[in-house]
């Protein structure tokens, strides 16, 4: 029997109408599924900083009862004698003799401190070395590779800036008449204008990680400080919280140290463990998966806090000890977590340095570290942290890491560069729909790795921001970083700075989640593609 003219018009519209859901339908639900979420088929995740790495300036109270609390591991300070006026200096940077002879201070005059009691130092120069006295008549010099006793000075301190330095057990440094520094004082000094004293300078007392609290307490005072802390910043109430505003994954910073629980080197504090897995726990509950971040690796893969930097200095990619032991960690975590429910993905570092950790010895152990993961597990996503600083995302997509579930992590921010500085909300806005919609696009469309916004916030430089600003600029992170092909985590849940807060942003209606408008228009658009399609094929089958 032939066909009627009005059944193949239907097949027609039938076949336009399926085109045309199946359109929609991908349109709403995006291109890329990350298996096993709840509620999205992306990542929709909060960053649990400041919890199992310590950064200072998310909960500085942390900090307060340290004795000589602003000469932590890692304070820069400068010495000038308050006889000469003039400073002391390593010359060359290091290296050579010390000197007490420069009218202005700059890097050479500039030390930074290793602590060993609330009294004791040892001073690093900005090129490694350390200051040295082989004892009591003796000049100093900046030419130990390491410290030990002879590197070890005692500071007196008189009010916040006039101090004595003494060799350990001995004798008094002095600033000679022909601009030597030499452990020859005799006896005993006072605070009146002598050759041994010092008028000392904190030029910068900006690193506040683990390292600095747990060596500036001392090992029984901060394992109770973090006890306490690791119990009470995170529990089972912030899950709960995350679940029921749509959050679907965490992405938890662990140290290196974590590997050595309950018993770490020395000056880290064991409990990260447990509370990590007490975090698995939770996340199953309500069904919120788990991506774990070495967020601090051995010797520090950027010189900052959040590495557990012990001065400033980036030792990781110095060292193929630093390098196995953090391949070590992660094959320890992997191990442990690859067959848990909760776990989506290990993040292998977190922000190299682009100054200091070149691709060619980042690209290996990214390999390496791929490789580790995939014996434990086909499925759990391996996410790779593009380096901080002067770097291109797309160096990391032609080095054929590995073929499935890779992940490429950016971090944006609004923050952290003089571009910022001067802008309005307007043009804060503005960047983010013009810059970064542009580069989301065009790693989406590339051939390589998912993308990760793993670190964003709804904070700017800009001063005196309205809540409606505020809500401005979140929305239109959400909106372009929704689009992210694996999707987002903010930085962070907590934090003493409300904007950075993100469950103070969720309560105080800063940041509203389910207002996107991007998100609400194809909504709209799936749903009249739905009653469209279901119109033709009432009318034509």
């Amino acid at each position: 029997m032939p066909l009627k003219p009005t059944f193949l018009m239907g097949l027609v519209f039938t076949k336009w109408a399926c085109a045309f859901l199946l359109g929609c339908c991908l349109i709403t639900s995006g291109v890329y599924s990350v298996e096993g979420l709840h509620g999205s088929s992306q990542v929709r995740g909060v960053n649990l900083g400041g919890w199992l790495v310590i950064e200072g300036w998310i909960k500085p109270s942390l900090f307060d009862g340290i004795a000589n609390g602003d000469m932590l591991d890692g304070t820069e300070v400068q010495f000038k004698s308050v006889t000469s006026q003039k400073y002391v200096s390593a010359e060359n940077g290091g290296g050579m003799n010390v000197t007490v002879d420069r009218d202005v201070p700059s890097s050479w005059e500039t030390f930074r401190l290793w602590r060993t009691s609330e009294s004791e130092f040892q001073f690093r120069t900005s090129e490694g070395q350390f200051l040295t006295c082989d004892g009591g008549g003796h000049s100093v010099s900046a030419t130990a590779k390491s410290p030990s006793t002879y590197e070890t000075y005692e500071i007196e301190r008189s009010g916040k800036n006039r101090i004595h330095l003494k060799i350990k057990g001995g004798a008094y440094l002095q600033a000679t008449t022909d601009g030597q520094l030499s452990a020859n004082y005799p006896g005993t000094p006072g605070w009146d204008d002598n050759a041994a004293t010092f008028e000392m300078t904190i030029v910068s007392n900006s690193l506040h990680g683990d390292y600095q609290l747990a060596n500036g307490y001392g090992h029984n005072r901060a394992k109770d400080v973090l006890r306490r802390h690791r119990n009470s910043f995170i529990t089972i109430e912030d899950f709960k919280f995350l679940y029921k505003h749509g959050i679907n994954t965490v992405r938890i910073p662990v140290g290196w140290w974590i590997a050595f629980d309950p018993d770490p080197p020395g000056p880290y504090i064991g409990g990260t463990l447990e509370a990590l897995d007490n975090a698995f726990l939770w996340a199953q509950e309500y069904d919120i998966k788990c991506i774990i971040d070495l967020h601090a690796a051995p010797g520090s893969q950027n010189g900052m806090e959040h590495s557990s930097s012990r001065d400033g200095f980036t030792g990781w990619p110095t060292s193929s000890d630093y390098i196995s032991e953090s391949l070590h960690v992660i094959e320890f975590l992997v191990s442990r977590y690859a067959k848990h429910p909760a776990l989506l993905g290990i993040e292998l570092l977190n922000e190299p340095s682009a100054g200091t950790v070149s691709l060619d010895v980042l690209i290996p152990y990214y390999k390496q570290g791929y490789q580790i993961v995939r014996k434990y597990s086909s499925s759990a996503y391996v996410i790779i942290c593009q380096r901080i600083g002067v770097a291109d995302p797309l160096e990391l997509y032609q080095a054929n890491i590995g073929s499935d579930n890779i992940v490429l992590d950016l971090h944006f921010y609004n923050l952290f560069d003089p571009f910022f500085v001067n802008m309005s909300a307007v043009d804060n806005i503005q960047y983010i729909y013009k810059s970064r919609e542009g580069q989301l696009h065009a790693l989406n469309n590339s051939d390589g790795p998912l993308i990760l916004v793993g670190e964003w916030v709804n904070e700017w430089n800009v001063t005196k921001g309205s809540q409606k600003d505020y809500q401005d600029f979140g929305r239109a992170q959400l909106d372009v970083y929704n689009a992210a092909s694996f999707g987002w985590c903010y930085w962070t849940v907590k934090n003493d700075r409300e904007h950075w807060d993100f469950e103070w942003n969720i309560r105080n209606n800063y940041l509203q989640l389910g207002n996107s408008s991007r998100k609400r228009s194809l909504n709209i658009l799936g749903l009249l593609g739905l009653v469209f399609a279901w119109f033709c094929l009432l009318q034509f089958l």
